[in-house]
């Protein structure tokens, strides 16, 4: 590759309020070159100019671009991107941030700032124009971020995840445990709803148990559906990661859910990690939920026992 071009570009993109500059903060503290608003006109202007003396040739760059940059036309955006990469053979990638109009309505009202397409309307208004104008944008998108339910710190941590390691061929692999009761996970590639096994919540001994315990392994165990329906979604997992490989997907999250986080989807997770990096992966296992037990009891279970009342597991 020429080194008078970075080795890699990203363009930073999405909804105004998503999280933008906490991004471009981030890459630029993982050592990225960060540039902010810049038409896209005037890109391939950027990438044709020398490096300064002492600067590293070939550094990642990231270049901001959202709805209130010169010019903006999302197609066009599109259009001069994929040019760019077959007229330079140039990697190119779009990160979209990502969030939900009334989380962004509750951000700009609590820092009072006035939305950039609704200077004297509601932000609302500004909201849906945006969505609208950078559509295209986000189905386009190579990364998209949703940062509805994160903090500033998350996206942080999510961003240096993600990219702050340049090299190797592996996509970075979390399998994830949740609880639906406490809203699914909005970043997942791809999620498994274990709430078809039963419940140990509902066995008396078993309920303050999680899926960590023997006892309670060998009750989900019991149940009928487990060991077909786990084979094959393990079997269609070590199907799949190779092909994301092969197609360059540099992150994956596999989402295993049951009601409350603390049994079901904990023990099919750790199994399936487990499989996982038996056939040479290596994947980072996290329970979401499983500190969070106490909460469970203030719920009610779509999946209980006609005779229950109360949530879990």
């Amino acid at each position: 590759m020429n080194k008078s071009r970075p080795d890699q570009i990203m363009l930073v993109t999405g909804m105004s309020g998503a999280g933008k500059s906490t991004a471009l903060n981030t890459f630029e503290d993982i050592g990225w070159e960060v540039v902010d608003n810049l038409p896209v006109a005037l890109l391939e202007r950027l990438l044709a100019t020398p490096f300064a003396a002492g600067a590293e040739p070939g550094r990642p760059l990231a270049i901001g671009i959202d709805s209130r940059t010169r010019g903006f036309n999302a197609a066009d955006i599109v259009t001069r991107i994929k040019a760019m990469r077959e007229k330079h053979d140039q990697s190119i990638s779009t990160l979209f941030l990502d969030c939900a109009g009334a989380e962004l309505e509750r951000r700009f009202s609590e820092t009072r700032r006035r939305h950039p397409l609704a200077l004297d309307r509601p932000a609302a208004d500004g909201i849906a124009r945006e969505r609208e104008m950078v559509s295209h944008l986000r189905r386009w998108a190579d990364h998209v971020i949703d940062t509805t339910s994160t903090t500033s710190n998350d996206l942080k941590h999510e961003i240096r995840n993600r990219f702050g390691e340049q090299g190797g061929h592996a996509p970075t692999l979390t399998i994830l445990s949740f609880g639906f009761a406490r809203g699914v996970p909005r970043n997942a590639d791809l999620m498994f709803d274990m709430r078809f096994l039963k419940n140990p919540y509902w066995e008396p001994s078993l309920r303050a148990k999680t899926g960590q315990d023997g006892d309670v392994v060998a009750y989900i165990k019991r149940d009928p559906a487990y060991g077909a329906a786990v084979d094959k979604i393990e079997d269609l997992l070590l199907h799949l990661l190779p092909l994301y490989r092969e197609e360059g997907k540099s992150y994956i999250t596999i989402a295993i859910g049951c009601t409350g986080g603390q049994h079901r989807s904990v023990h099919v997770a750790e199994r399936l990690t487990a499989a996982i990096r038996a056939a040479g992966h290596a994947p980072v296992l996290t329970h979401r939920d499983l500190g969070s037990i106490a909460a469970d009891s203030s719920r009610e279970d779509k999946d209980a026992p006609a005779t229950n009342t109360r949530h879990t597991g």
